[in-house]
């Protein structure tokens, strides 16, 4: 008799645990199954109408908006535009507050922008600043860097100073550190601009020294000529 009781019993608890199991089974495949997304998974806590309420350690909170809705998700990474912040009560996702950032390390610090941007000391540029060149995973890094403007020349015309209304003057400056690497171009180093000369007529000294000048270009030229002649014939004899 002792021992029916005992059998009955067992078979008793087994029931029971195994209604339980069910019970539970049932649950967490309802709760799995909310909406178009699998809401509560990773959840801690998860609520019907809005998603998950906590999550389970190492996951990162992320509270997700379609239109009118919104819902919490359990993520293992943040989505594009924000970055994890880790906290003793719950990690959650934090949005970026920098323009056009498309990943970060905290809120004010950039590791990643957007298409078309470039990243520079945590914040994105269309442009890289000067002294820095871009670079092929769309970082600014260290480029040429070049010296400050000198005040520009004279105004002049096919090397000359009056005798024209309009000439170009020109300024420079100079490279003080090359690039690291010579895919990266420096800076223009010259320009020119267009410029009223402060004398448009020469005067009588002027004129001829810009005559003796031709003259001498004109002899200079005369010579060269026949020194190439002679040169020739000389060849040819032999």
């Amino acid at each position: 008799m002792q021992f029916r009781l005992f059998s009955f019993a067992l078979i008793v608890l087994n029931c029971v645990e195994y209604s339980h199991c069910q019970s539970n089974r049932w649950k967490r495949s309802k709760r799995a199954s909310y909406g178009p997304y699998p809401i509560c998974k990773g959840c801690s806590q998860c609520s019907k109408d809005n998603g998950c309420l906590s999550c389970l350690p190492k996951l990162f909170f992320f509270l997700r908006r379609e239109g009118m809705r919104q819902y919490g998700e359990c993520l293992h990474a943040c989505p594009s535009g924000y970055y994890g912040l880790r906290a003793p009560e719950m990690n959650r996702c934090s949005r970026c507050r920098i323009d056009n950032c498309d990943s970060c390390f905290s809120k004010d610090f950039c590791t990643k922008c957007k298409s078309g941007f470039y990243v520079h000391k945590g914040r994105c540029f269309d442009e890289c600043p000067e002294g820095f060149s871009p670079s092929d995973s769309m970082e600014c890094v260290e480029g040429c860097e070049v010296g400050p403007w000198s005040e520009w020349g004279t105004c002049s015309r096919r090397n000359k100073t009056c005798g024209f209304k309009w000439g170009l003057e020109t300024r420079t400056r100079h490279i003080v550190k090359k690039p690291p690497k010579d895919t990266m171009p420096c800076p223009t180093i010259a320009e020119s601009r267009r410029c009223r000369m402060a004398m448009r007529h020469c005067t009588k000294g002027q004129r001829k020294t810009l005559i003796k000048k031709k003259k001498k270009r004109k002899l200079l030229d005369r010579a060269q000529k026949q020194h190439t002649v002679v040169l020739s014939t000389e060849r040819t004899s032999q």
